[in-house]
């Protein structure tokens, strides 16, 4: 049974390319993300799914549940981990010692996850947070203001993979991204002896051969970097130097601040600097004067929701409450 690896970062910090690296090890199996643990970690928490059943009473029979249990919720993840490592297997197949895992999601469950695989392997992935924020409209939404829509990860998902760091997650390896894109080789290598692999059995050089089976993850970029480019780390300066956003950005790494940004390996004063130093630009700006009302009316009505029962009411099908 592969032990499993988890990378562990948020959504749009180079985790795709971190995978791919690690997957040119021959005892290396993995595919683009599963997301399988997400179902089994939400029913402990009430809030966080709305759905066409009431997940508050879901909750509340499933708390009722494992409190049965021997053991409680400490039982339920032994039983989920075990029900994980064997599907992990079933996909790694035979010879694989490792079974790599990710998802941005994954962010928000980090502490379950430490919880529940006290035996495998957490590697932390930072970005710079501005990049990060750059590259989620860049890939996304084509530059268009659209931060609303990934606002758990940056404003929950960052802090919990940064406090868990640097608070629990005792074992665990870190690695940027930044040096990831500039010394690839050597930075693979720190995580192949991470996982006491020998760094001379990849070819971390082929890795844009590796093919994820699973069509999520970053699609957009396996299709257009062929080979490592240096172009996403000064990219995000275009994206956000327009007043709106440089003033939103500039509370924005004020909020993760500067002892989380230091676990991360970043400065908040250099951040803060860089941010002061875009050139004046207008680009996006009249797009972000018409978007950024609309973004908190969006948030407030669950455009997304709305958008499902539109297409139900237009296809004459019958909708319902989400609880």
């Amino acid at each position: 049974m592969p032990i499993p690896v988890f990378i562990l970062s948020m959504p749009r910090a180079g985790s795709t390319l971190l995978q791919r690296l690690l997957a040119t090890h021959p005892q290396i199996a993995t595919i683009s993300e599963s997301h399988l643990l997400l179902p089994f970690i939400y029913p402990l928490r009430q809030r966080g799914v709305y759905a066409e059943y009431d997940h508050k009473y879901t909750h509340l029979g499933f708390r009722n549940f494992i409190a049965g249990l021997d053991g409680g919720q400490a039982a339920y993840l032994d039983a989920v981990r075990e029900f994980a490592l064997g599907l992990y297997g079933q996909v790694a197949g035979p010879g694989a010692r490792y079974f790599v895992d990710k998802a941005g999601a994954l962010s928000l469950v980090v502490d379950e996850l430490l919880k529940m695989f006290p035996d495998g392997k957490f590697v932390f992935l930072w970005r710079n947070p501005l990049a990060v924020v750059s590259s989620m409209m860049l890939s996304w939404r084509a530059g268009r203001w659209s931060v609303h829509e990934y606002e758990v990860y940056l404003f929950r998902g960052l802090p919990a993979l940064a406090d868990a760091y640097r608070e629990g997650a005792a074992g665990a390896a870190a690695v940027r991204y930044e040096d990831l894109v500039v010394r690839p080789e050597a930075t693979a290598s720190r995580i192949f002896e991470y996982l006491d692999l020998s760094p001379t059995e990849a070819d971390v050089t082929g890795f844009s051969e590796v093919r994820l089976t699973g069509g999520l993850g970053d699609l957009p970029g396996m299709q257009k970097y062929r080979e490592i480019s240096h172009e996403p780390l000064s990219k995000w300066k275009a994206t956000l130097a327009n007043p709106i956003r440089r003033s939103w950005c500039r509370r924005y790494v004020e909020f993760v601040g500067a002892e989380r940004l230091a676990t991360m390996g970043y400065d908040l004063a250099e951040l803060q600097a860089e941010l002061a130093g875009l050139p004046f630009s207008l680009r996006y700006l009249a797009s972000d004067l018409f978007r950024r009302p609309y973004t908190a009316l969006f948030k407030l009505l669950e455009g997304r929701i709305l958008r499902d029962k539109l297409e139900d009411l237009r296809a004459g099908r019958r909708y319902f409450l989400h609880h």
